[in-house]
């Protein structure tokens, strides 16, 4: 089985309404903040190696680390092949910083997007455009229906029912 499959069967399989399951995501979040610490610490810094060198350097264990990047590898310039991914493949953390910063948001990771490293990347005002950004990207806006009685949208000046709605 590959790394990426036992981590999806592990983690999402755990009911977060248990005390293992929370303990478990609780963990996970903690370790999670702690690597974008470091990523976000300097940005132009491609961070590289194998899986089981990124969890030695960021003190994690091999499960958690893949975890990270199947979480993070939509927000990369790069996408790494995580369906093949062993402990000595060698993955790319190229980060593209807005995708990553809407992504947190997508996901209301706020102890993610709220980060102070994120200063040093974006100014406030680019963080409330990106925000912004995000969360209108999922607000469906529904167009005025025309009313029998309204004028016709075409421009003939008669009403919708004797115009264009008669045939509707």
């Amino acid at each position: 089985m590959g790394l990426l499959k036992d981590w999806r069967e592990h983690a999402y399989n755990l009911d977060d309404r248990t005390k293992e399951g929370q303990m478990f995501w609780q963990k996970y979040f903690l370790v999670e903040k702690g690597i974008y610490e470091k990523l976000l610490s300097d940005v132009t810094v491609v961070e590289k190696g194998t899986v089981k060198e990124l969890a030695e350097k960021y003190k994690t264990d091999i499960e958690t680390m893949t975890g990270f990047l199947d979480g993070i590898d939509d927000s990369l310039k790069t996408s790494n092949d995580l369906d093949n991914i062993t402990e000595d493949s060698e993955v790319s953390l190229d980060i593209d910083p807005e995708k990553l910063y809407m992504n947190m948001v997508q996901c209301k990771a706020d102890w993610l997007y709220e980060l102070p490293q994120w200063d040093n990347i974006f100014s406030a005002e680019k963080r409330k455009a990106l925000y912004l950004t995000e969360k209108k990207s999922h607000t469906v806006v529904k167009e005025k229906k025309i009313g029998r009685n309204d004028p016709c949208p075409c421009g003939s000046g008669k009403k919708y029912k004797q115009c264009c709605g008669k045939n509707a």
